[in-house]
């Protein structure tokens, strides 16, 4: 014989309470067990979809997108083998990369220089980010990572011109 703890005693017991209670004994026609699992079956139906959902965008929260990385190297600032494997090494940890992105408000484009990066093994290199959101829901966040002498009001124009895209594509 198997003992019920107390959370179990007291789920089945709404569960009765919320099938069974004020119905005559004449209009419980199925056995126990098949109330139970009705009740489970139910649950599962409407939390499984939940389930996924979140799940979705959990997954997708965290999707890091990559471009032009190679082309870095071709700076004379990345011809030094220790810089170039710290650049090389800050692109392999998805963390760091995501810590970047989530850093600054949304809607405005962020400058960090150098030292002013938190991180370490960011204080040789320039990042500009931008958030961009429309209404509560966050887009995403698009990042430049260079070096310090980077052509920063080419880099801020180029955003701005991104995010007045995306608004105009918003809007059809």
């Amino acid at each position: 014989m198997k003992i019920l703890h107390g959370s179990q005693i007291e789920t089945l017991n709404n569960l009765f309470n919320s099938k069974l209670k004020g119905k005559p004994l004449s209009k419980i026609d199925k056995p126990m067990e098949e109330y139970i699992l009705s009740e489970i079956t139910y649950s599962i139906d409407v939390i499984k979809p939940i389930i996924e959902q979140i799940n979705r965008i959990v997954e997708e929260a965290g999707a890091i997108y990559l471009e032009g990385a190679n082309r870095a190297f071709d700076l004379p600032e990345f011809k030094s083998l220790e810089l170039a494997k710290n650049f090389v090494n800050v692109l392999d940890e998805k963390e760091l990369m995501l810590d970047i992105l989530d850093s600054g408000m949304a809607k405005d484009i962020n400058v960090y220089i150098g030292d002013e990066n938190d991180k370490e093994q960011l204080k040789d290199f320039s990042i500009v980010t931008f958030k961009h959101s429309v209404g509560n829901k966050d887009l995403g966040t698009i990042g430049i990572i260079g070096p310090k002498r980077m052509n920063y009001s080419k880099v801020i124009s180029v955003m701005k011109y991104i995010s007045k895209k995306i608004n105009e594509n918003k809007e059809d």
